[in-house]
């Protein structure tokens, strides 16, 4: 099952479902992971409700990172901003299907991170400070 979930993340990496920028977006944010320097920006649209109506995300990042974000877009639309504040790192952990080690979580929280930031207007905290480490050495062993 694993595999799946890898071949799905790989998938994501090399075509991002919702990826570039928005003209004119209600709310944006972008940051990066200080541990990796992967980099996101997101562009969300809203409808008269309030609600997501729109979103994109654009920036460069390792194969977890950018997966990540493209899974997490594909959630967005029809949330309010209350909704995208209290989404939980791991509803996007369950999106990834993987298990995630402790170097690779800054990666993996990074779009759910610019989200949030976005619905605040300020940068959020990190739900999980993860372990300081080099991403790279780790790709052998998540196989990504």
């Amino acid at each position: 099952m694993d595999e799946l979930y890898r071949e799905q993340i790989l998938e994501h990496y090399k075509r991002p479902h919702n990826f570039g920028r928005l003209e004119n977006p209600d709310l944006e944010f972008e940051d990066t992971n200080p541990f990796c320097g992967d980099e996101q920006h997101v562009t969300l649209r809203l409808d008269d409700a309030g609600r997501v109506a729109e979103v994109a995300f654009e920036g460069q990042g390792c194969a977890i990172s950018t997966a990540a974000t493209s899974l997490l877009t594909d959630e967005l639309v029809g949330k309010s901003r209350e909704e995208l504040l209290h989404l939980q790192k791991d509803f996007v952990l369950d999106l990834l299907g993987i298990e995630i080690s402790a170097t690779r979580m800054k990666c993996a929280m990074l779009g759910l991170k610019v989200v949030k930031g976005a619905s605040l207007g300020k940068p959020a905290e990190w739900e999980d400070e993860g372990e300081q480490g080099n991403p790279e050495a780790e790709r052998t062993v998540d196989g990504i």
